[in-house]
């Protein structure tokens, strides 16, 4: 392997001419591409496929996914999408992006799909064939996502904070303005049409 100098790797580079062998685990450090579509093709750090990197003067780019600031001059890290422009990732953050979006993967930014995946494709980032994480968790409810006991200092409900009820004096009330906490109707001598506020807000 050309990265780390052990025996073993079973890679080689498809350039013609190009002997460079690497272990696939090696092959980001390295530098180098695998491309996972068509022929399956791999390429070493000298002549893996490279996209036009049109840094604007005097303009930091920063990764639209985690906004750290790119560094041009590694074109091997960034990924740009090639349908708006604007949108510049790591190479990391995007593959990152690809496992939770599955089969909805498209560009974080402008939403365009085909261009921008086989860039990716190109790049050697590979894709997920599942349905996004968002959509695969059989245990994801919107009713979840909402809070569901009473923060209340001295909760009044005989069945305990966790109880709720759709009216009534266990009705919860979330916090209009931030709804990040909550409190029994009863709990804090609510009257049917009034707002609460929790002690944050």
């Amino acid at each position: 392997c050309f990265v780390c100098g052990r025996m073993g790797a079973a890679i080689t580079c498809s350039m013609s001419g190009c002997s460079r062998s690497f272990h696939l685990p090696c092959a980001s450090q390295g530098e180098c591409v695998t491309q996972y579509c068509g022929l399956y093709r791999s390429f070493c750090w000298e002549h893996h496929p490279q996209q036009s990197l049109q840094a604007r003067s005097k303009q930091k780019r920063t990764c639209s996914i985690c906004l750290e600031t790119l560094d041009n001059e590694r074109a091997f890290k960034i990924i740009v999408c090639p349908a708006c422009q604007d949108a510049w990732f790591h190479r990391s953050c995007i593959q990152k992006q690809t496992l939770h979006a599955g089969i909805s993967f498209c560009c974080p930014c402008c939403q365009n799909k085909e261009p921008f995946v086989l860039a990716t494709l190109n790049m050697g980032i590979r894709l997920s064939k599942r349905p996004p994480s968002w959509e695969s968790d059989r245990h994801w409810r919107l009713e979840d996502q909402r809070h569901c006991h009473c923060d209340a200092s001295t909760c009044l409900c005989p069945g305990g904070r966790e109880q709720v009820e759709e009216e009534g004096l266990w009705e919860l009330l979330l916090c209009f303005s931030c709804a990040a906490e909550g409190t029994h109707r009863g709990c804090s001598h609510l009257t049917v049409s009034a707002h609460w506020e929790c002690n944050s807000c």
